[in-house]
């Protein structure tokens, strides 16, 4: 497949949601001595770790501007009062929030917006405004990432801020499904943009399929984002993966523009879903089929790959991340001993061993254990997985760790699974 570009398309400015990262802080009401510019500054300035360089209010605009450095990188923060309502396709996505805090959200009529430009280190960005946020609006309600059209929980949101280690680069974006009446499906993602790349897409895809499609598609915007601005997606494939017949998972994308061209009768993501919008920076993903076709610079549609797909490819994951997770395992340990105190929840455990031949890889194997005891900070676990490389153990044999071991967990309820990053949830006095 060859692309080429239609001279009558042309990709349109960002919007000022992909440009800069937009939040909304939902508050019950406004009241102006509350967060008059001289309260906000001074919360600014008692956080840690935050140099404020300078501030202005733009009188015709509404809207104060700080200047600040943060971790050695300046940041320009813009803040202002605004108007509220809860938008319908917001409440969809509202799963994980109490009754409560829907309705406290629902009722409210007023916002503090706080939007940034993001530095290529996304993730430490994303984390300062959610600080920010914190910090400037002590009783939070509710919290909006316009960016990334989601409604977040204030309780994750203040867990986040607490912590000394950034987000997952999936905090920094949201994948939308749109589906046809003929179940033909678009996905596309919301936030990468203001990550200093291109919104991802996948074209054609269906209700069979998009689930499968979803895992790639967000396994790639990961690693966009972990490359920090060191990577052109548009011009360098890469590995993010092997499928099942161990053939790699090599991806690019292309802008919207170019790619649109190679779908013929689109009912989804076509010129006329263009118009008003997914018309700025957002591209189509391919695959190659092999390294021949890599070579040969040969691009085909990821529905090609929607059997294979569909038998649990295994997506890489980096150093770097693999090293954030079991640092925020081991902060969070304390909810992996609530979790377990209910004896309705099953907790598993992710622990690195010493695999056989240490001459692969890192020399180190990550697998599961169920936790059956507990001491202090350690644990009893029996292995519920059959290791590959590792010959004296098997599957229910126990063994005994210490927190220092966990690289991740899961705590498996009647009503979710729990992960490190949403430990809130076992928070259940509302």
């Amino acid at each position: 497949m060859k692309l080429f570009k239609n001279k009558k398309l042309k990709e349109e400015p960002l919007g000022y949601w992909e440009e800069k990262s937009y939040m909304l802080a939902i508050i019950e009401k406004y009241e102006k001595e509350e967060f008059s510019s001289v309260r906000i500054i001074e919360r600014i300035t008692n956080m840690d770790g935050i140099n404020v360089k300078g501030h202005h209010f733009n009188e015709e605009e509404g809207k104060l501007y700080v200047n600040l450095e943060y971790e050695n990188i300046e940041y320009e923060v813009g803040i202002y009062p605004s108007n509220f309502s809860l938008p319908n396709t917001y409440v969809n996505e509202s799963l994980n929030f109490s009754k409560k805090e829907l309705e406290n959200i629902k009722q409210s009529k007023a916002a503090i917006v706080v939007f940034m430009k993001f530095s290529n280190d996304a993730k430490k960005s994303f984390h300062l405004q959610i600080k920010l946020i914190l910090a400037i609006v002590p009783n939070l309600v509710g919290l909006i990432d316009e960016s990334a059209e989601r409604l977040l929980s204030v309780k994750w949101a203040r867990l986040l801020a607490s912590s000394k280690i950034p987000p997952s680069a999936k905090d920094l974006f949201n994948t939308h499904a749109v589906c046809s009446n003929n179940k033909e499906v678009w996905l596309h993602t919301h936030g990468l943009a203001r990550c200093n790349t291109t919104e991802l897409e996948i074209l054609q895809s269906d209700i069979d399929n998009c689930e499968h499609h979803s895992h790639l598609l967000n396994a790639y915007a990961e690693f966009i984002i972990d490359k920090k601005g060191k990577f052109n997606p548009h011009e360098e494939p890469i590995c993010i993966g092997v499928l099942s017949n161990r053939t790699p998972i090599i991806v690019i994308c292309k802008s919207w523009v170019e790619a649109i061209s190679q779908y013929d009768k689109l009912e989804l993501g076509g010129i006329e879903d263009r118009k008003e919008g997914h018309n700025s920076k957002t591209s189509p993903i391919f695959l190659y089929k092999n390294i021949e076709d890599k070579k040969n610079n040969k691009l085909s549609k990821v529905t090609i790959f929607n059997d294979l797909l569909a038998r649990d490819p295994i997506y890489l994951v980096s150093d770097e991340e693999t090293l954030r997770m079991k640092k925020l395992a081991i902060e969070r340990f304390d909810y992996l001993k609530k979790g377990f105190q209910n004896k309705e929840n099953k907790v598993i455990v992710k622990i690195g061993l010493k695999v056989d031949d240490t001459k692969k890889d890192s020399g180190v194997e990550h697998i599961w254990f169920e936790i059956v005891e507990f001491k202090g900070d350690k644990f009893k676990a029996k292995l519920v997985q059959e290791p590959y490389n590792i010959k004296d153990i098997k599957i229910n044999d126990e063994r005994w760790f210490k927190k220092e071991d966990i690289t991740d967990f899961e705590i498996l309820t009647s009503k979710c699974v729990i992960y490190p990053s949403s430990v809130y949830l076992l928070d259940d006095d509302e």
